[in-house]
């Protein structure tokens, strides 16, 4: 799976499940300031990325993950190794 691939799931998720308006998603947004997600949300991201990604999120692994570029890269790299 390329970037791209997991830059659009996670795109598309966010825009259908958050509502979210298309042009908030950027790779700089910050998750809970710029796009308002809230710790309750995180638990939908993460079973999104078991679902879509095959692997299961670490709490710990996502401590430094706070924009969406972040969020990109997390992904990519675990879905890489």
């Amino acid at each position: 799976m390329n970037r791209e691939e997991v830059v659009q799931i996670i795109n598309n998720f966010l825009i259908e499940e958050f509502e979210l308006n298309p042009e908030q998603i950027t790779p700089e947004a910050s998750l809970k300031d710029d796009l308002g997600l809230e710790s309750l949300d995180f638990v939908d991201i993460a079973v999104v990325i078991e679902k879509e990604f095959k692997f299961k999120v670490k709490g710990e692994e996502m401590v430094d993950v706070r924009n969406l570029n972040d969020l990109y890269d997390y992904i990519f790299k675990t879905v890489n190794k």
